[in-house]
């Protein structure tokens, strides 16, 4: 029996392949749980009509991902903070703390796409990756000051 997945399983395949399965797995298996349905032409169809949407979709995310993404290299962001007598920080910097100041410039960048290991806790300038989409990252400068 040949279905079309309709989810990623695990040591079979991933969303949209065809596989032959053996009729009992198929059946009892992975068409009740709707990870899969049944290969017959209407929908293979369906299948390739579907994908050539999603890869419409993607190119035009791409696209616009680099355009968001050659808009960012350049951007500075500064943050003033207070320190004590032994130039230490008091706070930090977050990812929290850059998406508000990305929100301001005017740039709609969620905290979790800012690829930031650990709060900044010292003065200086540092470069933050940010994830826009798969493989497209920019980069920012962020300036922490007294």
């Amino acid at each position: 029996m040949k279905v079309i997945l309709q989810e990623d399983v695990s040591k079979l395949g991933a969303m949209g392949d065809v596989v032959k399965v053996r009729d009992g797995y198929g059946r009892n298996f992975l068409i009740p749980r709707g990870l899969a349905i049944i290969a017959d032409e209407k929908n293979v169809r369906k299948l390739k009509h579907l994908q050539g949407i999603a890869q419409a979709k993607a190119a035009k995310e791409l696209a616009e991902s680099q355009a968001v993404a050659t808009q960012l290299e350049g951007v500075k962001i500064g943050f003033v903070r207070e320190s004590s007598d032994e130039e230490k920080l008091f706070g930090s910097v977050t990812s929290r703390d850059i998406e508000q100041e990305l929100t301001n410039k005017g740039f709609a960048i969620s905290r979790k796409n800012i690829l930031l290991a650990e709060a900044i806790r010292e003065f200086g300038s540092f470069p933050v990756e940010i994830q826009l989409s798969r493989g497209v990252k920019g980069t920012i400068t962020v300036i922490v000051q007294k």
